[in-house]
């Protein structure tokens, strides 16, 4: 058998610190109120306006919101879950009651963790709102990845593109061309401007009646977009900084908003891209919606859609039925699977 290498001193710093945070959050779990069956109330209804570590606080029909402890039984729990709880008999407690059970989910939005493997951010949502921006620099690679998981989860995507108000004339044809070839696929697409308040009207109609959850990169203004759909939410915005044109993440717990006008919208903490490395290629290409129909007709059935002989991919794409940029796209997705798995098999030998 061969030998260990020993550990490096970085490594044995973050075994040690990953030990205090252990050490940590089970003081404070201990440290929480116990309520006994006895002290409990009837069940009820209610959903899960944010989660905080054994704690939700979740929101009754009253509309009232009550912090709850979550029982142990409960595997997994997150913004937008409906469940059921009992309150607590007496006042005086900072814990008002317990979740007793969660309700199947109609859905779940997802992202894949270096350490927790696939992580869902939020529960029962019925769009997703892909926030692009003029500024930082509009791109599209950002829009498929999220396209990709919109489709993967089965959540109905929605494409903004904030900041028109600094769309200079430079960049306009080559913006406009590219939301013309997402509606052309069946994408909704729409135009806004949070400083301006240009195309928040149409937004608000939008969201009336559902509950949406907005993603983007960190700069692209969803935190200011929903402040000027929910100017109570007081939520912190960014400036991108002129020097770098990169954003700063602005949020940092998922929670669940009612809106004035209607619906509902959970705020999600920041992410800038989605990475996809839990997904076989063979979904990554399902994702892409106008691949469809030339899936499983290429000659070999490993067929990578390059350069390969007899390419039903290929083939579309040079007859016009599969733009350039949307199939650049797909290839950068699928050679970043190998890096992102790798960066995660990495991390977790480090630990």
């Amino acid at each position: 058998m061969s030998k260990k290498k020993p550990l490096s001193h970085g490594q044995l710093r973050r075994m040690r610190a990953n030990h205090e945070k252990r050490l940590s959050r089970g003081k404070l779990d201990n440290q929480a109120p116990e309520l006994q069956d006895s002290s409990l109330g009837q069940e009820e209804p209610a959903v899960v306006i944010s989660r905080f570590g054994q704690h939700a606080d979740v929101e009754i029909s009253s509309g009232e919101i009550i912090r709850c402890n979550i029982r142990r039984t409960i595997q997994s729990l997150v913004t937008g879950d409906k469940v059921i709880i009992r309150q607590a008999l007496e006042d005086g407690s900072a814990i008002g009651g317990v979740v007793e059970a969660v309700h199947p989910r109609t859905s779940s939005l997802t992202r894949p963790d270096l350490y927790d493997g696939v992580k869902i951010i939020a529960a029962n949502i019925d769009q997703i709102l892909i926030v692009s921006s003029v500024v930082p620099a509009f791109t599209t690679q950002i829009i498929d990845r999220y396209l990709v998981a919109s489709e993967d989860t089965g959540i109905s995507p929605v494409i903004i593109l904030n900041k028109i108000d600094l769309m200079n004339d430079e960049d306009r044809a080559d913006i406009e061309a590219a939301l013309g070839r997402y509606r052309s696929l069946g994408y909704p697409v729409y135009e806004v401007s949070s400083k301006s308040k240009a195309g928040i009207d149409t937004v608000k109609a939008l969201l009336n009646d559902k509950i949406s959850v907005f993603v983007g990169q960190s700069g692209v203004g969803k935190s200011s977009m929903i402040n000027a759909l929910l100017p109570d939410a007081e939520l912190l915005t960014g400036e991108v900084s002129e020097g770098s044109g990169l954003g700063q993440h602005t949020t940092t717990t998922a929670r669940l908003l009612h809106l004035p006008s209607g619906g509902d919208l959970i705020d999600s903490p920041g992410v800038r891209e989605f990475a996809l490395w839990h997904l076989p290629p063979d979904r990554v290409s399902w994702c892409f919606t106008e691949f469809r129909d030339y899936l499983g007709t290429c000659k070999f059935r490993d067929c990578k859609h390059l350069d390969d002989p007899g390419c039903s991919l290929r083939e579309a794409l040079e007859a016009g039925k599969i733009h350039q940029d949307r199939f650049n796209n797909y290839h950068r997705i699928i050679a970043s699977l190998d890096e992102q798995r790798h960066a995660r098999h990495f991390r977790h030998n480090e630990e």
